[in-house]
């Protein structure tokens, strides 16, 4: 389904996913992509932008009765502009595990019902690490997209090598190195942290303010 679909990730929402990640280095983190279904630049053919992402988990990130509740949330509050659930990200636990998890594909396919262009983003924790020491300026997601076949595979290593997912605003990265600098990350708020402490904003409304 993803082969003849452009992906366009929004600056706040490239930068909240990589913080959330940034913020629990040591534990699998997970959370949802917020957009819409555009023309992609006039062409006729579909486009998907990624508007928003939604921290979900740094814990037991394969519970469906948590993804359930926040799915419901989340549709709640963006479906009144016009938004909904496009898709999911994750980070794995392990520093050098590259694949895409079952819990990831499954929740993927949940997705996938109610959204049949809906896209997977995978943090590369190497290329987190590398971020965070400031060595390298290159994007950390590689983007999966559902094939015929109703397989998850791969779109693209990264933005900069994949034609199909591309970031709008090219000053996220300098953004993102700036927020780094400042450990911005401590101020992230995920959906777990909400549960904990409903006073919590799971919206994270005031973190690019």
């Amino acid at each position: 389904m993803g082969g003849d679909c452009k992906y366009e990730i929004r600056q706040e929402a490239y930068v909240k996913l990589v913080l959330h990640a940034l913020k629990h280095r040591a534990s699998a983190v997970n959370g949802l992509l917020v957009g819409r279904l555009v023309d992609a630049a006039g062409s006729g053919s579909a486009g998907v932008q990624i508007v928003d992402a939604v921290p979900l988990s740094h814990s037991q990130i394969g519970l469906l009765p948590s993804l359930e509740l926040a799915l419901i949330q989340v549709e709640e509050h963006y479906g009144a502009q016009d938004l909904s659930v496009v898709g999911y990200y994750q980070a794995n636990e392990r520093f050098n595990d590259e694949q895409l998890s079952g819990a990831a594909r499954k929740i993927g396919d949940h997705i996938f019902r109610y959204f049949p262009r809906a896209a997977l983003l995978l943090l590369s924790n190497n290329y987190l690490e590398a971020l965070l020491k400031r060595k390298v300026n290159i994007p950390v997601v590689e983007l999966y997209t559902r094939n015929s076949s109703k397989s998850w595979e791969r779109a693209g290593l990264g933005l900069e090598q994949s034609t199909e997912l591309t970031i709008k605003e090219p000053s996220a990265f300098s953004i993102l190195l700036d927020y780094i600098s400042s450990e911005k990350w401590q101020e992230i708020v995920d959906f777990d942290d909400h549960l904990d402490d409903i006073s919590k904003d799971w919206l994270n409304s005031n973190l690019f303010k």
